[in-house]
């Protein structure tokens, strides 16, 4: 049976301890976060000083909080009294603890022992425990942001759970540069109680949340975790970065979380046969994390590039050959009949479909749909789009404009890349297929007009060709290994 983590993220109202009011105290950045990003029970501060702090009163101790008006404790307060607070806090009807404060497992035998009593007073309450040794905790459809740091993402369907802080913020980063939100995350710390598994759980039957992004160093019972995490990829795909995959990255585990990381090898098979989908890196992660977010899933494992130019697809082409998990069929002879129609006899006559410079007015919108709705056609690369929003920026920015008639074509160039990003959500959303957008102006200039219509389409704009084509191999993977399975 799961556990119920709805106190955990979405509580009633909140406690902060270890509240003071100097401004770099974690008890003061947790306290001011909460009060910050919308959430809207009620939130208490404790400290030891008298008076107020960001508008709180400061209480002496949890006991001057109301009974039953809070369901969560953050506890940002040391580890020599903690266990007296954890049963205050019961007592007033919390239902979950998140512990920030270190100095238990990751610092020695003593803090080991200190978390094993913490854990198992948990328990013996009834208390969900979070932590300890974690950053925090954000529930965007509650405006929660419980945590030490900062930033607060945007609202969306991802899950993140992660042993370390530092990737949740490095998840939540991303959504805030890309506009892909977050709906619930977690630093789960040293995990004394509450682990991965637990959160993805509950991630599983969350209606807010639809894949999970997972960070992993290492697991205290793997056979546990295969189990029960075999069963959440039947529910939604769960994204993994594995840390420790080398003896040392396994050092740094010990001494960051205390984890003992588990042979890469084992955890390897493990994550295939239930269904986890392993990135290589932290962008990778959220790439893949954000096309299932943002995509259908493909029906078949063949891909159509299309492309405004030669090169791009060259390389998206050799990118979807060496995938295991991606086909570059060639057009079937109705779709090629088809496509011949619309374009300029120039055009590459193969998959890529390379446009050579012919697109006009409404090309690519038409040959998106197109594409799209063909049966064998499984999903969608389009390349080489932002041009004319590059040739509009410099155009403003010359000292011609906006005489000798470039007014005008500038705001053409404009509303092309705008009705091209949404040509391409469009399409996909009709006929249920991934039609993924990539550009390096993601990166390089993310203010271009078709990558700001990207994001306003509620989509990711990929950096690459080849970041796309790997984040769309992970969901046709999973796509096929739920088909298997059905």
């Amino acid at each position: 049976m799961s556990v119920d983590l709805t106190p955990l993220f979405e509580p009633r109202g909140v406690i902060v301890t270890g509240v003071s009011t100097h401004p770099g105290k974690f008890g003061f950045v947790t306290l001011h976060n909460i009060l910050t990003c919308g959430y809207e029970g009620p939130v208490y501060a404790v400290g030891r000083e008298a008076g107020t702090v960001l508008g709180r009163p400061m209480l002496a101790s949890v006991e001057e909080v109301p009974a039953d008006s809070a369901d969560l404790l953050v506890i940002c307060t040391p580890v020599s009294v903690n266990e007296e607070i954890l049963v205050s806090a019961a007592a007033k009807g919390v239902g979950a603890v998140f512990v920030a404060a270190g100095g238990y497992s990751e610092s020695g035998p003593e803090g080991i022992a200190a978390e094993a009593r913490l854990a198992s007073l948990a328990n013996e309450l009834g208390l969900v425990l979070a932590g300890p040794n974690g950053q925090g905790v954000v529930s965007t459809p509650v405006g929660l942001c419980a945590q030490i740091v900062a930033p607060f993402p945007p609202r969306g369907c991802i899950g993140v759970a992660s042993q370390s802080g530092n990737l949740v913020s490095a998840f939540l980063n991303l959504a805030e540069q890309t506009g892909i939100g977050i709906s619930r995350s977690v630093s789960a710390g040293n995990a004394a109680s509450t682990g991965l598994v637990d959160y993805l759980e509950w991630f599983a039957d969350d209606p807010e949340t639809d894949v999970a992004l997972c960070y992993i160093e290492g697991l205290p019972d793997g056979r546990d975790f295969f189990e029960r995490v075999r069963q959440v990829s039947t529910q939604m795909p769960v994204v993994v970065i594995k840390g420790g995959a080398t003896s040392g990255g396994q050092r740094a585990a010990a001494s960051h979380t205390g984890s003992l990381a588990s042979d890469d090898r084992i955890f390897d098979g493990m994550a295939r046969q239930a269904g986890l989908l392993r990135a290589p890196t932290v962008e990778a992660a959220f790439d893949t994390a954000a096309t299932f977010a943002t995509q259908p899933l493909p029906q078949g494992d063949n891909v159509v590039v299309l492309t405004t130019a030669g090169g791009w697809g060259v390389i998206a082409a050799d990118a979807v050959t060496a995938h295991p998990d991606l086909m570059l069929s060639a057009l079937p002879d109705d779709l090629f009949a088809s496509v011949d129609e619309i374009l300029p006899l120039r055009w590459s006559r193969n998959n890529p479909v390379d446009l050579a410079g012919g697109e006009t007015r409404e090309t690519i919108p038409d040959l998106l749909h197109l594409v799209a709705g063909h049966p064998d056609v499984g999903s969608i690369i389009q390349l080489g789009l932002g041009i004319q929003g590059n040739t509009a920026a410099l155009t403003r920015s010359g000292p011609f404009y906006p005489d000798h008639g470039l007014e005008r074509i500038v705001a053409f160039h404009e509303r092309q890349e705008h009705l091209y990003a949404t040509a391409a959500a469009e399409a996909s959303a009709a006929n249920s297929k991934p039609v993924l957008v990539a550009s390096e102006l993601a990166t390089a200039w993310p203010d271009n007009p078709m990558v700001a219509a990207v994001r306003d389409s509620g989509r990711l704009c990929y950096s690459s060709a080849d970041r796309a084509i790997a984040a769309l191999g992970h969901v046709a993977r999973y796509a096929a290994w739920r088909r298997e399975r059905t």
